[in-house]
């Protein structure tokens, strides 16, 4: 978490030393600063070059850094559900039947009726999928993470000069390509991030050269942002959608008649949404058994009973099969908020906290003096309603973390840099203060980055991208024991609500290893007497998280 004043003592000290160097020592300041910004140039200007050392060098310095940042151990709930979709999708199906014990399985932000299957949208089930092909999830999540960089930088050369597209890129790539809980676990980000790069950068693309291509591109970025962060995304697109039929109308001027409007950018990008909206109600039939009802409303029905924005109130508690569930959504989620202005204050402060310490870092303080020029900007008027529109969105609902802000990544950097170069030409009594300024905001995001990585931190929030290995450590040692296990877990009455160990994979059944809830003798009987092939064990994670015992037979001490 960002901390004050201790955590500005080091950013304060970078800008002063800078500041006192552009003050008693301007012109070799400057010739510094140019000298490099002239070399960076250079690369910046061979553009698909740049994009594709981006892309691999993300995933090369990622990869150079596991000694002191490991692949991510999944600890939160919906990482849980998001590996279950990939494991589906990774088996060549969209949804699994359900189980015939299921109520022994019943895991936090899962379907089990009318399929076995992840309540969240597929697109970061897709990529985590690729991964487990190719030998491990978090593969797709380095890839992935690799991408949005690359396409943020695409979109960012549509807007600003190739130099300042470029360092946008590498500013994206130190904040989010290696000690970001987007790279550093399986909860999602950077899926949504491309598709909303992948949305802005061709519009910016058509309004100057139509191309088929783009509209193609802009279609596939829609398709993403639907399937990823449907509610943001749609917020996002609307002022996209205003925008191109604006252009549609003529009031923008083009080479192009309205018929070669139509037939280069309308028709290639209709057909991509036609064919998105099929996928994504045949995708909700076959896990729903209903085209138009969503996995994530059919979910929130079954198990939710407190409202999603703020001015709404909770519904009647209802009863769960387990303790667990009880804990979490009749205590934890019903007590977080209460409609009062009290809470809509503190959750907001919480998304401004939380944002904050995930999209900026201290150093981004040093380009505020640059930011009211970027209102002033005509090319920054878009971005600009985008983010303001987004931003209402996310500040209605209750519930936020910074990936649900996640399409706003490719708007955030380009107004930084914006606001970054309008700051290098300020000038204090000759002196190139704005300058050493936004070298300083530079330096300081490389600072934290590094700092971050030798101290084995994770993500700046430092909550997140914290799973328990001793869960991972005894399904490691059961699938290298001979025959199949099942795992009972036990909770105790202090027990942790965040720290769930029931969750699955596709294959029930077949499975090597199973997680089950220890519920009522007559559930467990039946749970026992169908899997009666199997080794049962017992797991006590509020005891030992480590020890793992033959469960008692009936009878026996507990």
């Amino acid at each position: 978490m960002l901390q004050f004043p201790t955590a500005l003592a080091v950013p304060l000290l970078v800008a002063f030393a800078f500041v006192l160097l552009a003050v008693f020592a301007p012109r070799w300041s400057a010739n510094l600063s140019h000298g490099t910004a002239h070399r960076f140039s250079k690369l910046a200007q061979r553009k698909t070059l740049t994009i594709w050392l981006l892309f691999f060098s993300v995933i090369v310095i990622r990869l150079a850094v596991l000694p002191l940042l490991p692949v991510p151990v999944p600890g939160i709930h919906d990482e849980f559900s998001y590996l279950l979709m990939a494991d589906t999708f990774a088996h060549g199906r969209l949804a699994n039947p359900t189980p015939p014990m299921w109520m022994s399985f019943e895991s936090f932000h899962v379907n089990f009726l009318p399929t076995y299957s992840s309540m969240f949208p597929p697109a970061q089930g897709f990529v985590l999928a690729l991964g487990q092909l190719l030998g491990h999830p978090w593969i797709g999540v380095l890839l992935s993470d690799a991408a949005m960089c690359a396409s943020i930088l695409w979109m960012l050369q549509a807007l600003l000069p190739a130099r300042w597209a470029c360092l946008g890129g590498v500013l994206v790539a130190l904040k989010f390509g290696i000690i970001s809980y987007w790279m550093n676990s399986y909860w999602g980000g950077a899926v949504a991030a491309t598709g909303g790069a992948l949305v802005l950068g061709p519009l910016l693309r058509i309004m100057r050269r139509p191309h088929p291509r783009d509209a193609l591109l802009m279609g596939l970025g829609i398709a993403i942002l639907a399937n990823s962060r449907p509610y943001e995304g749609l917020l996002f697109c609307i002022p996209v959608a205003v925008w191109l039929l604006w252009w549609l109308a003529g009031k923008t001027k083009s080479r192009l008649t309205l018929r070669g409007r139509v037939v280069q950018v309308f028709v290639p990008l209709g057909t991509v949404l036609a064919l998105t909206l099929a996928f994504m109600g045949y995708y909700n039939w076959r896990l729903t058994g209903n085209a138009f009802l969503m996995p994530h409303v059919l979910n929130t029905r079954t198990y939710h009973t407190t409202p999603l924005f703020l001015w709404e109130h909770a519904k009647p508690p209802v009863h769960y099969r387990n303790q667990q569930f009880e804990d979490f959504y009749n205590g934890w989620a019903r007590e977080d908020y209460q409609n009062t202005w009290s809470d809509v204050r503190r959750v907001s402060a919480e998304k401004a906290v939380r944002c904050g310490s995930t999209y900026f870092w201290w150093g981004a303080l040093y380009l505020l003096p640059g930011l009211p020029f970027v209102f002033r900007d005509k090319k920054m008027r878009l971005p600009l309603i985008i983010l303001f529109l987004v931003a209402s969105g996310v500040f209605a609902v209750i519930w936020s973390m910074p990936h649900y802000v996640a399409p706003l990544t490719c708007v955030i950097f380009a107004l930084l840099v914006q606001a970054m170069r309008h700051l290098r030409k300020m000038r204090v009594s000759g002196r190139p203060v704005g300058l050493a300024l936004s070298a300083a905001a530079i330096l300081l995001l490389a600072a934290d980055t590094w700092t971050s990585i030798s101290q084995n931190v994770c993500d700046t929030l430092q909550w997140t991208c914290q799973g328990d290995p001793s869960r991972a450590a005894i399904q490691e040692n059961l699938s290298h024991k001979p025959g199949k296990h099942l795992v009972v877990v036990r909770y105790g009455e202090d027990h942790n609500i965040h720290d769930e160990w029931v969750f699955n994979g596709a294959e029930i059944d077949t499975a090597k290893v199973l997680w089950a809830r220890e519920l009522d003798a007559q559930q467990n009987a039946k749970l026992f007497a169908y899997f009666k092939d199997r080794q049962v064990w017992l797991a006590e994670p509020d005891t030992d998280n480590t020890k793992l015992l033959p469960y008692p037979k009936p009878g026996d001490d507990p």
